[in-house]
């Protein structure tokens, strides 16, 4: 099974974003997702509907931030992409003839739940304020003068 990296990619987004007083063209945000921009504008709008980023139309247009890095959290980006799996693995979804396989996939499902919750509370506990103050920390220690305009 593919490895679901949007999640990643949009916090990247995000963060640049914080960096930017000019809104970002989906052509520059698509560029730095790996994507199209068709891809890029939909990603982006379950944050917009979210009310995390505001677009606008046209010329001079694009995306921007609505609320400070302080007020979207990790959950809320999950949320927003439409609450992607967690997990790769699990029971098949079909339901088992065999007890063995009931048992197992009883199991499974229980713990891969319990597992769920504990990650999407901590999802809810980090800021992506709390990253980008990661990301500073890390600047300091970094061979670079000024922080990157965008990297992909």
């Amino acid at each position: 099974m593919r490895r679901d990296s949007r999640l990643s990619r949009m916090l990247h987004v995000l963060i640049h974003m914080a960096e930017h007083d000019e809104p970002l063209t989906s052509e520059a945000v698509a560029g730095f997702m790996s994507t199209n921009p068709v891809v890029a504008r939909r990603t982006m709008a379950g944050l917009r509907d979210a009310g995390f980023l505001t677009s606008k139309k046209g010329h001079g247009g694009g995306w921007a931030l609505a609320v400070p890095l302080e007020k979207i959290t990790l959950l809320d980006v999950y949320r927003a992409l439409g609450d992607p799996a967690v997990f790769a693995f699990g029971p098949t979804g079909e339901p088992a003839d065999c007890l063995v396989e009931q048992a197992i996939d009883e199991r499974l499902e229980a713990t891969m739940e319990e597992a769920r919750a504990l990650l999407l509370g901590r999802f809810a506990e980090i800021t992506l304020a709390d990253i980008n103050a990661d990301f500073e920390e890390k600047l300091k220690d970094s061979p670079w003068t000024s922080k990157p305009e965008f990297c992909g």
